[in-house]
């Protein structure tokens, strides 16, 4: 490991594009693979077995399983039948592999790989979330244990001044993967409360919740708490067009009153209740964590200490 960690910053120097359209591909071939995660797992269905395959049951050859670019080349068709592939397949490929590059040359080698694999649980989550309006515990609770374990294994992911010996820097990682995880999902949690006081109705999944506590434990409390408030932003960007264009096309802004049908109705929810828009939080807590992971960290953390210091002073 510490000859690739030596070899991967002189490539990076060197060779910057080759190094990033390196990184693309393996992200973009992850993302292919986060393509089935994505579709089957809301399934209950093994992401391993069977191999990928067309919706007429035929089995996609390699060849014509290159991440984005066989879509591109068989013109948004199977092969086998002519069936439309969703554009979503390349798109998730594509990002997935631009997050990648994006890791990559933001953090060293044994970081990138450990936030790597959070950016990845991120990606299959929020689709699974915009499919599904949930978000497995795999991903959130699954987060959540593997956040604190690496924060234990990997000490510098949080500690900007190590003490040097491994088992004091273990403990202070693994602590402020905990304080992270219990601010971030504590936090959301009074939101949530709040919210339902106020609506007289669910406002947001238990599952946005346990999806905090995985953020806190890899990005810490701050990033947490980044990814709150950043995702209500981003939430917000993508309601008011939807709501702009539900207004010029005539359609009724407000809660249908009555719309549920008891025996429909999920728990918390019966005949004469307001349904409303169910829009999921999911995606926008990842986006915010995204943002501060890769672009924001270092102000963001700099603002906070700031703004805690004259509390402390005052």
């Amino acid at each position: 490991m510490s000859a690739l960690s030596e070899a991967i910053p002189l490539m990076r120097e060197f060779h910057p594009l080759a190094y990033s359209l390196f990184v693309f591909v393996f992200g973009a071939c992850i993302g292919s693979f986060l393509n089935v995660v994505i579709y089957r797992v809301p399934a209950g269905r093994s992401v391993v077995f069977p191999g990928s395959h067309c919706a007429c049951g035929a089995p996609v050859r390699c060849f014509d399983n290159i991440p984005v670019l066989s879509w591109v080349l068989l013109r948004g068709r199977a092969r086998c039948c002519g069936c439309t592939i969703s554009v979503r397949y390349p798109l998730v490929e594509a990002f997935t592999g631009l997050l990648f590059v994006a890791v990559w040359w933001r953090f060293d080698p044994l970081a990138a790989t450990v936030f790597s694999l959070y950016v990845s649980g991120l990606v299959a989550l929020s689709f699974i979330d915009l499919d599904t309006m949930e978000i497995p515990d795999r991903f959130t609770v699954g987060g959540f244990l593997i956040g604190a374990g690496v924060s234990m294994a990997v000490p510098s992911l949080h500690l900007a001044d190590p003490s040097g010996v491994f088992a004091v820097d273990a403990l202070r990682g693994l602590f402020t993967a905990l304080q992270g995880a219990f601010i971030g999902s504590g936090l959301i949690l009074w939101v949530a409360l709040v919210a339902e006081v106020v609506l007289r109705k669910e406002a947001m999944g238990f599952g946005d919740v346990k999806l905090m506590g995985a953020i806190g434990a890899f990005c810490g409390w701050e990033g947490a708490v980044f990814s709150l408030f950043g995702g209500a932003i981003l939430g917000t960007a993508f309601i008011v067009p939807l709501a702009v264009r539900k207004f010029f096309q005539g359609e009724n802004l407000l809660p249908k009153r009555g719309s549920v049908a008891a025996e429909d109705a999920g728990e918390g929810e019966r005949e004469g209740e307001d349904e409303g828009w169910r829009i999921p939080f999911g995606p926008s807590l990842a986006g915010g964590s995204l943002l501060y992971l890769l672009w924001l960290q270092e102000p963001f953390d700099a603002y906070v200490h700031a703004f805690t210091q004259l509390l402390a002073d005052f």
